[in-house]
Parts: structure tokens; sequence; C-alpha cells
């Protein structure tokens, strides 16, 4: 690999790193907030999970996969994984 390659390639991991870290510190910002939610929905005797609440997020987050050019299927997936951990926690502060 030539010298400009490399350090091309150096570059873009540097932006990759930077965009994970943030992904990291987003993700942290709203489970604080699900964690709100959690004991409120404790507190008020509400169930963990909210299907309906879950449809529309991934109804939106696939639509806004779609404009942002990314695989709303991935999307999709993403936000599943990220609606059983939040259901996981609800659960937890509910017991």
């Amino acid at each position: 690999m030539t010298d400009p390659t490399q350090a091309e390639l150096e570059e873009i991991r540097a932006s990759i790193d930077n965009i994970d870290a943030a992904l990291i510190h987003v993700l942290a910002e709203r489970f604080k907030y699900t964690k709100r939610v959690g004991k409120l929905k404790a507190e008020h005797s509400m169930p963990p999970a909210d299907p309906e609440r879950e449809s529309r997020q991934i109804t939106r987050l696939r639509a806004l996969a779609t404009e942002a050019d990314l695989d709303p299927a991935f999307a999709e997936k993403f936000i599943n994984f990220i609606i059983e951990e939040v259901i996981r926690h609800h659960e937890a502060i509910r017991n």
C-alpha cells in the first residue's frame, strides 16, 4: 500500500472511530430517557412493552433509513435490538 493510500485509510478510519464514539454517547443518552420511562411505567403499573409505540417507531425508523440511503431492514433489526434491551431494563426496574 502506498503512503497516500495508507494516509487516506487512516483518515477514513479515524472518522469511523469518531462516529462510533458518537453512537455510543447517543445510545447512552437514549437509555437515560428510557430508564426514566421504565421508572414511570413501574410507578403506575404499566406494562414494560408498548407494542403500538414499538410498531410506530419501527415504521418511522424504516422511513428515516430509506431517506438516509440506509437499508431499512438493517434499521429495523437495529431498533428491534434496542427495543428488546429497553423492555429488559423496564422489566428489571419493575421487579
